[in-house]
């Protein structure tokens, strides 16, 4: 990988991490357009930049973050399902799931499929009981985090899955968005952790050298675009992400995958 590509991907990954559209399924997507070797190092690559992305959130919240020990124990009864799910199925994860380029399209477009029928059933049955991120119970929290670790699909989205999931248990929009920012803190936290911890001692120098970098540059591109981001998912639906899963993956089935 050279630097080049690592900066595209810390700028995709940074764009995308927040979106209901997978920048897991993203980063698998460019590197195969890039011609990136699908690598051990590439697939670790794929797994720790993100945690530079939400590290943005961090930054951007941490006095949010420190407000509330209650609403952090939520989120590590959410983690768990991730955690363990993570845990058992990491070698799948790594060994066959992120090489696979047709599991990542039909993620993406079955996604996008479910995110569009869900925008039209919940605009007829919007039935919001929860609108404060603080007022989550457990029972709720446990089932977003279960709901999430569909995301170790790639193509699913992280995101996307738990936004769903919390809106579905008639959280509002801006409340599971707000949980989903805070679970991704320790979900990425500990894949980016457990990758470095199995894989890291296989890099070269100059394999670091490219991850740093993608993990600053995804940061930082993060730091500036998370708002906006966030901005547009409260006032929006995911119609045109669903509509957009779809066309990414029709296209580059058609045009890439022979």
């Amino acid at each position: 990988m050279t630097i080049i590509q690592s900066i595209i991907l810390g700028i995709i990954e940074g764009v995308t991490e927040f979106l209901p559209i997978s920048s897991t399924g993203h980063l698998i997507l460019a590197s195969k357009l890039m011609g990136i070797a699908d690598a051990d190092f590439t697939k670790s690559f794929e797994i720790i930049i993100q945690f530079g992305a939400i590290l943005a959130v961090v930054v951007l919240y941490w006095k949010r973050l420190l407000q509330s020990k209650e609403l952090w124990k939520k989120v590590l009864v959410a983690f768990l399902p991730t955690a363990i799910v993570g845990f058992l199925l990491y070698k799948v994860l790594k060994n066959f799931l992120l090489s696979n380029d047709a599991i990542v399209l039909w993620s993406l477009f079955l996604g996008g499929v479910i995110l569009i029928v869900f925008e039209l059933w919940y605009k007829a049955k919007n039935r919001v009981t929860v609108t404060q991120v603080q007022d989550i119970n457990y029972k709720k929290s446990f089932w977003t985090g279960l709901v999430q670790s569909l995301a170790i699909i790639p193509g699913v989205s992280r995101s996307g899955a738990t936004i769903v999931g919390g809106m579905i248990m008639g959280i509002s929009r801006e409340a599971i968005i707000e949980f989903s920012f805070l679970l991704a803190i320790p979900t990425m936290a500990a894949a980016a952790g457990y990758d470095l911890l199995k894989s890291s001692h296989h890099f070269s120098g100059s394999q670091i050298g490219v991850l740093t970098l993608g993990f600053v540059v995804s940061f930082l591109v993060a730091l500036v675009s998370i708002k906006w981001l966030v901005s547009y998912i409260k006032n929006h639906t995911f119609i045109a992400f669903g509509i957009y899963r779809i066309a990414v993956a029709l296209l580059f089935w058609l045009l890439v995958i022979h």
